[in-house]
């Protein structure tokens, strides 16, 4: 990802490639109507000599969100070209539509070492350092490419992006960026581990990955092994783990900040692979399941940049780790499994795995009494029927959590729909037959039944909240600042969360 400067001078004269701005679309929602310049981008284009309405019409372009059209200078000032991104009727223009333009910028701009842009500033009524961060967020998420495998990487040369403002509001918006930086790091370290092929990212070694990451920071790591996991009565990790020739881990990272104001526990599901146990998932249905650990690559990017942001919160982040795989000595079909605390469970289905092992981590969570509990997990296919790729699940048994949660994810851009924990509807269809607990109730409401689920194993009285993100942290195309792939969500959610505690 390029680096973010911060400049004084104006735009016109910045020594870059490209200068990029904005323009709305017609008020009047006509397409055949031109778009609307902003202030900004008038007075860098009249600098240039350049009547930059008439281009733009001339192009057709129609200033939607994300549109980018190039506007060549010939000299005339020291860019090379004005990059015009569209952000869409001027009332609609939101702090995230502002992310997905300097993405789009990004993106248009991959192949030139420099861009400079004043795009934080250009819309009056947006809060001044939540545009800024959102631009420079947009700008780094923007410029994320995964090639690690790839025998010839992609091209992408962008290394320095530079935000020009006033002089009276440049250390604000440096201070945001900054912020900005570290966020959009850790969404790109959580992309990282999603991206990364099962076969380098099996338990022990996302564990060890985990232990590397935070290394050198106020971060401490306990990683429970088969043999630890066993004395401790963690069944549910070890019978999902049972049948893979890898075993599973428990990793827990503890940053505990003096001076903390709150105690909050993040548990993550961590399945490295999902190929559905004796339950065999079909071969399609397991091509994106190297993605099943996206809720512990959440826990790690999140705990490891509350530490890089000295966030005054004491943070417990629980990656349970495991993978789930059919052989002689995989979990059966009608095999119970006891998690920790002594809560029996009849296993119905092994391809219900993720609320197993994620039973033994809240157990362990509500050990140590935190203020809240929050779950992120790649747990239903219901979720993706109910909400699709753009909108995950919420369901909480604390209401000022849960608004919390979804104010956060509003402006992180990372929507969250709250469902009800309607324990008195379907609570009933918990029980297990021969066991306290069965791990799948059907098809209907199936993601209100792994929550119900979840729930049991959360300590009496504790504001928890489940985010089930199996539509929202993949992404099949590339959208916005969104890359095809990992999308890294909701950890700028939870990041948000966490600052404002």
């Amino acid at each position: 990802m390029p680096a973010i400067d911060v400049a004084t001078t104006s735009l016109a004269s910045a020594q870059t490639a490209h200068v990029v701005v904005a323009a709305f679309a017609p008020a009047s929602g006509e397409r055949t109507d031109p778009p609307e310049p902003t202030a900004m981008a008038q007075a860098v284009a009249e600098a240039a000599g350049i009547d930059l309405g008439a281009e733009l019409t001339a192009v057709g372009f129609d200033a939607s969100p994300g549109a980018v059209v190039r506007v060549p200078t010939r000299g005339a000032i020291p860019a090379s070209t004005i990059i015009v991104v569209g952000l869409g009727p001027r009332d609609e223009v939101t702090a995230d539509r502002l992310r997905g333009a300097a993405a789009a910028a990004a993106n248009a701009a991959e192949r030139t070492a420099d861009l400079a842009t004043s795009l934080h500033a250009e819309v009056d009524d947006i809060d001044a350092a939540a545009a800024a961060q959102a631009v420079a967020e947009g700008l780094l998420l923007g410029s994320y490419r995964f090639s690690s495998y790839r025998s010839k990487p992609h091209p992408f040369e962008l290394e320095v992006a530079t935000l020009h403002a006033d002089e009276d509001d440049a250390a604000a918006v440096r201070e945001v960026v900054e912020v900005a930086g570290v966020v959009a790091a850790a969404a790109a370290l959580a992309r990282d581990l999603v991206n990364i092929p099962p076969q380098d990212k099996r338990p022990p070694v996302l564990a060890e990955r985990a232990v590397a990451e935070v290394a050198g920071l106020p971060i401490e790591v306990t990683v429970l092994d088969e043999t630890a996991l066993e004395a401790g009565g963690y069944g549910g990790i070890l019978g999902v783990g049972r049948g893979s020739s890898e075993p599973p881990r428990l990793v827990e990272l503890s940053y505990a900040p003096q001076g903390a104001t709150s105690h909050v526990a993040l548990v993550g599901k961590g399945i490295t692979f999902d190929s559905g146990g004796i339950s065999l998932k079909p071969s399609p249905a397991m091509e994106t399941m190297k993605m099943d650990m996206a809720g512990a690559a959440t826990v790690l990017a999140v705990v490891k940049a509350a530490a890089e942001l000295q966030l005054p919160v004491r943070l417990t982040g629980l990656m349970a780790l495991a993978e789930n795989m059919p052989s002689g000595t995989a979990t059966r079909v009608s095999d119970v499994l006891t998690l920790k605390g002594g809560t029996t469970v009849e296993v119905t289905n092994t391809d219900a795995e993720g609320r197993l092992v994620l039973g033994d981590a809240l157990a362990h969570a509500s050990e140590g009494q935190p203020d809240a509990i929050v779950d992120i997990a790649t747990l239903t296919g219901a979720a993706v029927v109910a909400l699709g790729e753009r909108i995950g699940v919420l369901m909480a048994s604390d209401d000022d959590l849960a608004d919390a949660l979804l104010s956060a994810a509003e402006a992180a851009g990372e929507p969250l729909w709250r469902l009800p924990l309607a324990k008195a509807e379907y609570g009933d269809r918990l029980e297990g037959a021969i066991a306290d607990l069965k791990n799948s109730g059907g098809r209907a409401a199936g993601t209100i039944f792994a929550g119900l689920f979840l729930h049991r194993f959360v300590g009496d009285g504790l504001p928890w909240a489940h985010l089930d993100i199996a539509g929202t942290a993949w992404a099949e195309e590339a959208s916005g600042y969104l890359a095809k792939g990992a999308t890294g969500v909701p950890v700028r959610t939870l990041l948000a969360w966490l600052r404002a505690r």
